[in-house]
C-alpha cells in the first residue's frame, strides 16, 4: 500500500511539473541552435551564388595567374599575388608564434608554480582581448620603424612586420590550448616517467608533449586559420601592392586586405570587380574550412583516451 502511495505522489509531481516552459523551452533551445547552422548554409549559399557570377565572366585560368589589376581599363583577375602575400604573412605568424606559444605553454604546465600559473596566465591571455586595429597600429608605427634600423631596405609597408605582429597576437591561441592538452596528461604517467629517472625536461618532452601531441597540433592549425583570416593588420601595415614577390621586406596584399579594399567603394556594384570579392572570400572561406577540418582530423587520429 505505502509503494502505491508513493507512485501516486510521484505521478503526481510529473504532472505538475509538466508546465507550458517545459513543453515550449526544448522547442526554443532547438531554434537558437539551428540560427548557427541556417547562417552558415546563408554565407556559403552568399559566396558560391556570387562567385558564379564572376567565374562566369572570368576564366578559371585567368585566376592562377599572377596579373592582378581589377581596376585598371583591361581589368585581370590573377589572384596568386593575394595567396602569395597570405602564404607569407601566414609563415610569418606561426614562425613566430609556435616556438613562443609551445615554449609557455610548456613552461606553464610543467614548471611554472600554481601561484605563478595563477598571474601569467592572465596576463598572456590579455594579448588575445587587444582589439586587431590597435595591433595593426602597434605594427605600422613601431615594429617597422624597428625594423627599419636593423634591415634599411625595408619598406614603409612591408610583409614582415605585419607576420611578426600577427605571431605575437596569437601566441595565446597556441599557448592555452597546448597548456590545456599537457595538463590533460594523467600524472601518474609524469611519476612514473620522473620516478625511473628522467628530468622534469625529460619527462616533458619524451612524455607529456607526445602524448598531448593531438591538442597542441590542433592548437597550431587552428592559429594558422586565424593568421588566415586576419584583417586589419595586413590591411593597415602591409599595404596594398599587388606584384607577385617573395621578397618579405616589400608590400604584398593579402586575401582578406583585398577584400577590404573593394569594399571601400573602389568597385561598382554589380562589376566583374565586385563580385570578384565573392570569389576571394570563397577561396578563403575554403583555406579556412580546410584548416579546421585538419585540426578535427588530427585531433581524432591521435587522440589518448585516459
Amino acid at each position: 500500500m505505502e509503494n502505491n502511495q508513493v507512485r501516486e505522489i510521484i505521478q503526481d509531481n510529473i504532472k505538475k511539473k509538466n508546465h507550458f516552459s517545459d513543453r515550449i523551452m526544448p522547442k526554443v533551445f532547438l531554434v537558437m541552435a539551428l540560427i548557427s547552422v541556417f547562417t552558415t548554409f546563408g554565407i556559403v549559399y552568399t559566396l558560391i551564388f556570387d562567385s558564379i557570377k564572376f567565374f562566369s565572366q572570368v576564366p578559371i585560368r585567368e585566376v592562377f595567374s599572377t596579373n592582378l589589376s581589377p581596376l585598371s581599363r583591361n581589368p585581370s583577375f590573377g589572384f596568386l599575388p593575394l595567396l602569395n602575400g597570405t602564404f607569407w604573412t601566414t609563415l610569418i605568424a606561426m614562425l613566430v608564434a609556435v616556438p613562443v606559444g609551445m615554449a609557455a605553454a610548456i613552461y606553464l604546465s610543467q614548471f611554472a608554480s600554481p601561484n605563478l600559473r595563477k598571474v601569467l596566465k592572465p596576463v598572456l591571455e590579455v594579448l588575445a582581448g587587444i582589439p586587431t586595429i590597435v595591433y595593426g597600429f602597434f605594427a605600422y608605427s613601431f615594429v617597422t620603424p624597428l625594423l627599419m634600423n636593423l634591415i634599411p631596405s625595408l619598406g614603409a609597408k612591408n610583409v614582415l612586420s605585419p607576420g611578426i605582429v600577427m605571431g605575437i597576437m596569437i601566441i595565446p591561441m597556441v599557448a592555452s590550448l597546448s597548456e590545456d592538452a599537457m595538463n590533460a596528461v594523467p600524472t601518474i604517467m609524469k611519476e612514473g616517467a620522473m620516478g625511473l629517472g628522467s628530468t622534469r625536461l625529460e619527462t616533458t618532452t619524451k612524455v607529456v608533449i607526445p602524448a598531448s601531441i593531438s591538442g597542441i597540433v590542433s592548437s597550431i592549425v587552428l592559429a594558422v586559420s586565424r593568421a588566415i583570416g586576419e584583417t586589419m593588420i595586413v590591411t593597415i601595415a602591409s599595404g596594398s601592392s599587388k606584384n607577385f614577390t617573395f621578397d618579405i621586406t616589400q608590400s604584398m596584399q593579402t586575401m582578406t586586405a583585398y577584400i577590404v579594399e573593394f569594399t571601400s567603394g573602389d568597385a561598382g556594384s554589380g562589376t566583374v570587380g565586385y563580385y570578384s570579392l565573392y570569389a576571394v572570400g570563397l577561396i578563403l572561406f575554403v583555406f579556412t574550412l580546410g584548416m579546421n577540418l585538419i585540426a578535427q582530423s588530427i585531433a581524432r587520429k591521435y587522440r589518448e583516451e585516459y
